[in-house]
């Protein structure tokens, strides 16, 4: 289907360039928007509730948009998508009352599902298939990058000069993705005709996908339960670390390991990168236990690299590449509605551990998710090992 044989081609650059500008745009309102909506006179629930609508609007939306995404361009549907986050993000700046703020917070999801579904599928598009798996890599490079550097930047620069003012370098985000898509040559446009179009059904999920979002799922609970608990945790527990340079580590770990294993993504089998990144998830859990100094928060934030960091991107390519080319932006919108659930489920399962058990406790007993990641990939095994050679 594609004729350019490079990776690193101007449009495949111009598409990752636009995710990370999205992607930093959505983390950068991230850290920020619980306090924004108590300042505008909304309660703790309600502040919980407009915080929590993305999740909740990616849940349900997940389906439509890859649907959508098999039947457009790819281009048209990121433009839509980076328009809504602007929007949405603009409309932050500008919202009087927490209710505004939940119909911008609508809006803003709406468009980072659309973009997120969208631009995986784009850059699947740009690359020959048998570098899928690279692709996916430096796309996760870019997104981690931006969850990274952006709620860091936010928290530091929102107690400088506030909550609006600093929402407007959000909404610059938003406009420079939308205008690095427009130089992007390749529109990605879908390739069956009307009559095929007819007779595409619409479909909830990619079902060859379904067992690469469980896993997916379930990798992300740990991930995403640090990300909303691991500052508690430390104070909870006295314990003498730098946390906050907690996810600045995982993400320097991650570029270097994305950088340093970009050649064998697309050749060596699903099972090495699953068992690579248990054995590191459980290194993590563990070692997050015993995080009583720096280097031990250090082991534990490279551990979570390798663990959550690489099965991500490796989960993403082989949901692609185990679906047919007519349903990659279904089988993207079923890999991510599993991140999804993981995303919004992690910090109520967080929440109750906390409520219930000693802190020390805290990361170790989520070591119950892995006799339930090992039988969904021993039921799979063959399925999931096959995909590097439907290249």
């Amino acid at each position: 289907m594609q004729k350019s044989k490079s990776i690193y081609s101007k449009d495949v650059i111009l598409v990752m360039a636009a995710s990370f500008f999205f992607m930093f745009s959505v983390m950068f309102v991230t850290p920020l928007i619980n306090g924004y909506a108590i300042s505008l006179g909304a309660s703790s629930v309600y502040a919980g509730i407009i915080t929590g609508m993305m999740s909740v609007v990616s849940m349900f939306l997940r389906p439509i948009a890859g649907n959508l995404t098999d039947r457009f361009s790819k281009y048209r549907l990121s433009f839509i998508g980076g328009i809504l986050i602007f929007i949405g993000v603009t409309g932050y700046c500008f919202s009087t009352s927490p209710t505004a703020l939940l119909i911008f917070r609508l809006i803003n999801g709406t468009g980072f599902v659309l973009a997120t579904v969208c631009m995986t599928t784009w850059l699947a598009f740009l690359v020959p298939r048998a570098h899928v798996g690279e692709a996916m890599g430096f796309y996760g490079l870019m997104n981690a990058l931006a969850m990274a550097l952006a709620p860091a930047l936010a928290i530091n620069l929102y107690r400088v000069i506030g909550y609006r003012c600093s929402l407007a370098l959000a909404s610059l985000a938003a406009i420079l993705m939308v205008i690095s898509i427009q130089f992007v040559a390749n529109k990605a446009q879908p390739d069956f005709s009307k009559q095929d179009l007819k007779k595409h059904k619409i479909k909830i999920i990619q079902k060859d996908a379904v067992p690469i979002a469980l896993l997916t799922m379930l990798f992300a609970i740990p991930y995403f339960a640090a990300q909303a608990d691991i500052v508690v945790y430390v104070t909870k527990r006295h314990l003498s670390v730098a946390v906050g340079y907690f996810f600045l580590i995982y993400a320097i770990a991650l570029l270097v390991i994305r950088i340093g294993l970009k050649k064998y993504f697309d050749t060596v089998r699903y099972g090495i990168w699953f068992w690579l990144s248990l054995l590191t998830t459980i290194i993590f859990l563990i070692s997050a236990a015993y995080m009583n100094n720096n280097w031990m928060m250090i082991l534990a934030a490279i551990a979570l690299a390798f663990g959550y960091g690489v099965i991500y991107s490796v989960n993403q390519s082989t949901a692609l590449l185990l679906a047919p080319i007519s349903e990659q932006g279904l089988a993207s919108a079923t890999f991510y509605l599993g991140l999804d659930i993981g995303m919004a489920s992690a910090p109520m399962i967080g929440g109750v551990i906390a409520q219930t058990i000693p802190e020390f406790y805290f990361f170790p007993v989520l070591l119950i998710i892995v006799p339930f990641i090992l039988i969904i990939y021993f039921i799979y095994r063959r399925k999931l090992n096959s995909a590097i050679s439907k290249h």
